[in-house]
């Protein structure tokens, strides 16, 4: 199991994930397992529905009822989605005082040097190209869980803990 040193409310935020396709999430969350994740993981569908989450707007549950914000202590996304793409999503979430500090890696199946530059340049803290092989996502996956959440030193400022 993964532990964890940092504490408040920290210690508990959760993993969002923005991703439209249910095989990939699916193999997330069996990656988490296997690395011993116990983390709560959010799922949503699009970049929009991302940005709605973490600032407790409406429709983040998809009831239309507005929501506590959720500060995450890693967002993994998914470049390609309806809507606001992760592209936007993640120069908003970028150039928020409040959500820049979190952690945000970002998975898809674009290899394009465009996208790459793209991503880095607007501030994601990682780019991974989907395996298209099942096993090799699962360890990609496992590996980026690991790495962010129990190795590295993430600022909990980010999720509020004093």
């Amino acid at each position: 199991m993964i532990s964890s040193t940092l504490t408040g409310s920290f210690r508990d935020a959760p993993l969002v994930v923005v991703e439209d396709s249910d095989e990939d999430f699916d193999t997330l969350v069996e990656a988490a397992r296997r690395a011993g994740v116990t983390r709560a993981i959010r799922r949503v569908a699009s970049g929009g529905d991302c940005l709605a989450l973490l600032s407790g707007e409406p429709g983040a549950r998809g009831d239309g009822l507005a929501t506590p914000p959720v500060l995450p202590v890693l967002i993994l996304m998914d470049l390609n989605s309806h809507g606001v793409d992760g592209r936007d999503a993640l120069v908003a979430i970028k150039n928020s005082a409040s959500l820049k500090a979190i952690p945000l890696v970002v998975l898809t199946t674009s290899a394009n040097p465009r996208d790459v530059a793209f991503c880095y340049e607007a501030g994601a803290n990682a780019y991974h190209v989907k395996p298209v092989r099942h096993d090799q996502y699962l360890l990609l996956l496992r590996a980026v869980l690991l790495y962010w959440l129990a190795s590295a030193t993430l600022h909990t400022a980010a999720a509020g803990a004093d």
